[in-house]
């Protein structure tokens, strides 16, 4: 088994290194066997266009344990939820009069144009087409239901901020990145993991705070690859609120679009502490704070940490 590990990732024999050099090479091909089959469950499970890869050249970390890949948010106990029950009656939802469609719902104005870019600033909800509607799959009022549309990396960074995420391919300003997914559960029981957490020095509770504080998204143990980018205090990713098969202010979908053209091959980061003031009446609030291990703080118990980010205007602290 050695022998087959070794051949399989070294073209020196076994003979000719040192037993500490032969130890690593055992455990750093072990790690790339771990790694792909974790990238290929990944893959198996999510059911959006982009791919999922995976890549460790920092340490000999392997997958995450106790995190389950998802594509929807998990709704825990105590959260209610109201589906839609009607729908649009458009064959197209962008060249057809706007009322009675729903982006009508957003004060007759569309969130996106013909190419599945968002034409609102932050703070504004934007309002899909859903289950109950008459138009196609295919209709550009459906952006974040259609879910990631690029291949992504998650690496390990060599800066000590832990994982990372970075693009394989080029994504255009304004386009839909991904979602913040996890497990949706009431904010009593976000207080209660809060301190858990804060204990284990790990934790992933971003508020649903857009009209009030009542639920939290709890992406620790469910959640797809949002659970590993970054913070930055000069993100190239910003916060959306969408709505696609419920209209519960409550429960927001936590959509990420690209704040500018991001390269191939460039790290995705957002501001864990972003506060979106609201642009119109219909957003009354939005105050997102995301927190993270080892580099963040809590948003049911704030810690004063140190900010990794590296960029020139830094706040230097998260929280």
């Amino acid at each position: 088994m050695k022998a087959a590990l070794l051949q399989a990732n070294d073209p020196l024999d076994s003979t000719s290194l040192s037993a500490p050099v032969v130890s690593f090479l055992l455990q750093k091909a072990k790690q790339r066997i771990k790694l792909k089959k974790w990238e290929d469950l990944m893959n198996q499970t999510c059911r959006h266009k982009g791919r999922m890869f995976v890549c460790n050249e920092v340490d000999l970390d392997g997958p995450p344990k106790n995190f389950t890949y998802i594509n929807d948010n998990k709704f825990g106990k105590g959260v209610d939820v109201n589906r839609v029950t009607v729908g649009c009656e458009c064959d197209d939802c962008i060249s057809q009069p706007i009322d009675g469609c729903c982006p009508g719902l957003l004060k007759h104005r569309r969130a996106y144009n013909v190419s599945r870019q968002v034409k609102v600033m932050p703070g504004v909800p934007i309002y899909e087409c859903n289950s109950m509607c008459r138009c196609d799959p295919d209709c550009a009022n459906r952006v974040v239901q259609r879910g990631i549309q690029y291949d992504l990396c998650i690496f390990k960074t060599a800066n000590g901020r832990g994982w990372g995420v970075r693009t394989l391919q080029m994504i255009y300003k304004n386009s839909f990145v991904m979602e913040y997914l996890g497990e949706i559960i009431t904010t009593e029981e976000a207080e209660r993991r809060g301190v858990v957490y804060d204990k284990q020095g790990v934790t992933y509770l971003f508020d649903l705070d857009y009209v009030e504080d009542i639920y939290t998204i709890d992406a620790a143990h469910y959640g797809n690859v949002s659970h590993f980018v970054n913070h930055s205090c000069d993100p190239n990713l910003l916060v959306y609120n969408v709505f696609v098969e419920n209209l519960d202010e409550r429960l927001p979908r936590i959509a990420l679009f690209a704040k500018r053209g991001i390269k191939a091959g460039e790290e995705l980061t957002f501001d864990y502490k972003m506060t979106i003031d609201p642009v119109d009446a219909e957003s009354k609030k939005m105050d997102t704070d995301l927190s993270r291990a080892g580099i963040e703080g809590s948003p049911i118990k704030r810690i004063h940490l140190e900010c990794k980010c590296g960029v020139k205007n830094c706040r230097k602290y998260l929280f």
